[in-house]
């Protein structure tokens, strides 16, 4: 019975001793050599990013489908009803901070921005952030759908037009009295 006992301690000895020994090499063995990765700049010459290009650009029906889009999907709530800014930033000047190229306002809208703009790109189909993009990228030109009117009693008038006026003769001095 001794025997017996003995001869199961000395097995799971010897089974835990091979395992012990088996385990490293089998990680050491599925372990891949550390890949160096640049950070930050790399010298060289500049590199030209190529950009996609809206497939819509020029498109006036995907113009009016992005203006209807921009509503429909609540742009307008943070850009204003024209996109003239509101608690977003405003679409119309030609300040852009994230680039203002067709790629990158489909980023802006697909990805999402830092600081409240969110990514609508698994909640909108693709080809309609194209027709917002062809919409963003028509305001302030002749092709712009819908343009905001500027309300008569809110134009500013232009500066009056002033006539200067004919130069003083210097007058004979008076006597003092």
């Amino acid at each position: 019975m001794m025997r017996a006992f003995i001869f199961i301690i000395a097995t799971a000895f010897l089974l835990a001793s091979y395992a012990c020994q088996t385990e490293p090499q089998q990680a050491a063995a599925s372990t891949q050599p550390p890949v160096p990765t640049t950070i930050g700049p790399v010298p060289g010459p500049p590199v030209s990013w190529a950009y996609r290009t809206n497939p819509l650009t020029g498109d006036m029906a995907a113009l009016q489908e992005g203006r209807r889009l921009f509503d429909w999907y609540n742009c307008s709530g943070c850009h204003g009803g024209h996109a003239g800014g509101g608690m977003g930033p405003s679409l119309r000047d030609p300040v852009w901070i994230y680039g203002d190229q067709d790629a990158q306002i489909f980023d802006s809208i697909a990805e999402g921005r830092a600081n409240g703009m969110p990514a609508w790109g698994t909640k909108i189909p693709e080809h309609q952030i194209w027709e917002l993009v062809a919409y963003i990228k028509s305001l302030r030109t002749p092709q712009e759908p819908d343009p905001p009117v500027e309300p008569a009693n809110e134009t500013i008038p232009p500066p009056p037009t002033v006539i200067p006026a004919p130069p003083i003769a210097n007058p004979a001095p008076q006597p003092h009295q």
